[in-house]
């Protein structure tokens, strides 16, 4: 069960009705299992929105291949969005984000490229981080894509931050970062996640324990490669961040923001009241608060698409 709220009236009801059936979870749990289930309940949705076009291709990615999803809508734009689903590093993949992506698709009227990168534990850092990279190298190189959004949720939005950094310092620039309460500091040592830490749908000795499987051993947590908060962050592009108030990433997500200005980056930051982590994948179907956060959300990609293009 959630603990009882400590902002009378400011947690939305019917999310607080979701909590509760989600019941305690161990700290620690079989990854495999855990996927098997996140891909069954993604499989019995719905394939919707309807999107124009939505197909699957391969790139080269190292010595392997790296699977992509492409999501195009009518009379698509010209900034593709690159999105890195969340769930741990370990959990998400393409079918788990696939109303997500389709839903951001549509709102923005830009294609949308997610990647099925590669996860841990069986894959730990930086295997994810480089995936990422080869899709936006593909992109901007070989598709002549200028200036694409790199996109991502919880741990996707970690991604996608890492990304950026890798992207720049190899002297290219991105167009836009557009953030779902990302996971920014794997120190784990904020104060929402000290209050927020058990009960509210994102377990923090979960957490932990997670983020000993995608670091190898000897990689610390305070390493700026591995903690982007921690990173040198001049330079980015501009950046949209949606944290959420009952989140224990919540602080996180602020701390990122405030060293993003201080580095000169543009940054709008939002924080939706009375919601939860993960409220953008799917919990429009749980609450209609939820789903007013979302197209808060779907608006704010919209105008850095739209930007971008002005821009450009």
């Amino acid at each position: 069960m959630p603990p009882v709220d400590r902002f009378p009236g400011s947690l939305d009801q019917e999310l607080l009705a979701w909590l509760a059936s989600l019941g305690d979870g161990p700290a620690r749990f079989d990854v495999d299992e855990v996927r098997a289930q996140a891909r069954a309940r993604a499989l019995a949705r719905p394939r919707e929105p309807e999107v124009a076009s939505v197909r699957d291709r391969s790139i080269r990615s190292g010595s392997d291949r790296l699977e992509l999803r492409v999501y195009e809508p009518a009379d698509a734009g010209a900034t593709p969005i690159v999105y890195l689903h969340g769930g741990m590093w370990m959990i998400g993949d393409l079918e788990t984000h696939d109303r997500t992506c389709r839903r951001l698709a549509v709102a923005t009227g830009a294609p949308v490229i997610a990647v099925d990168y590669r996860r841990a534990p069986e894959h730990q850092w930086p295997a994810a981080v480089e995936d990422g990279l080869d899709a936006l190298q593909w992109l901007t190189a070989e598709l002549g894509c200028p200036r694409p959004v790199i996109a991502g949720d919880s741990a996707g939005g970690h991604l996608a931050l890492l990304v950026a950094v890798r992207f720049r310092d190899l002297g290219n620039s991105c167009g836009g970062l557009l953030l779902a309460y990302p996971n920014t500091d794997l120190r784990l040592n904020t104060r929402s996640v000290d209050e927020l830490g058990q009960g509210w749908g994102l377990d923090v000795e979960s957490l932990r324990w997670a983020v000993e499987q995608w670091l190898p051993s000897g990689v610390s947590v305070d390493d700026p490669a591995v903690s982007p908060l921690l990173a040198d962050l001049a330079g980015l592009p501009p950046v949209v961040i949606v944290t959420a108030d009952h989140d224990p990433l919540r602080d996180e997500g602020h701390a990122l923001a405030d060293a993003l200005r201080q580095a000169g980056v543009s940054v709008i930051e939002r924080c939706e009241q009375g919601m939860v982590h993960g409220f953008v994948q799917n919990l429009d179907q749980v609450s209609s608060r939820a789903a007013q956060a979302i197209d808060r959300w779907h608006a704010d990609a919209r105008r850095l698409v739209t930007s971008i293009k002005t821009q450009g």
